[in-house]
């Protein structure tokens, strides 16, 4: 998370999910964006509601998360719904891969 006196800025968060599921752990990771899509999250196009991560032979994957074509863009704009890879921390990565294969 964000924290005020880093400067870091909270660019989208899932709301909805909060309120929905009971959340048994929280997880930080990276996503694997383009140029455009860095862009457009900067002018905060970004929209998480429907979105969830898939485990898909040992690589989180972020799917149907909605990030606006860049208004500025060309040609090579991004796909808005595309499926982007997370990456988390090896050890982390490791353990959330095991614990969901317990769950179901």
């Amino acid at each position: 998370m964000a924290a005020k006196d880093s400067g870091e800025k909270l660019i989208a968060s899932n709301k909805k999910a909060l309120h929905d599921y009971f959340v048994l752990q929280k997880l930080e990771a990276g996503i694997e964006l383009t140029g455009t899509e860095v862009k457009s999250l900067r002018d905060g196009k970004a929209n998480l509601k429907d979105s969830y991560v898939l485990i898909e032979r040992g690589e989180a994957y972020l799917q149907g998360a909605h990030i606006s074509p860049y208004s500025h863009g060309n040609i090579q704009n991004h796909d808005p719904e595309r499926r982007r890879r997370c990456s988390f921390t090896s050890a982390r990565s490791r353990s959330s891969t095991s614990r969901s294969r317990r769950r179901g």
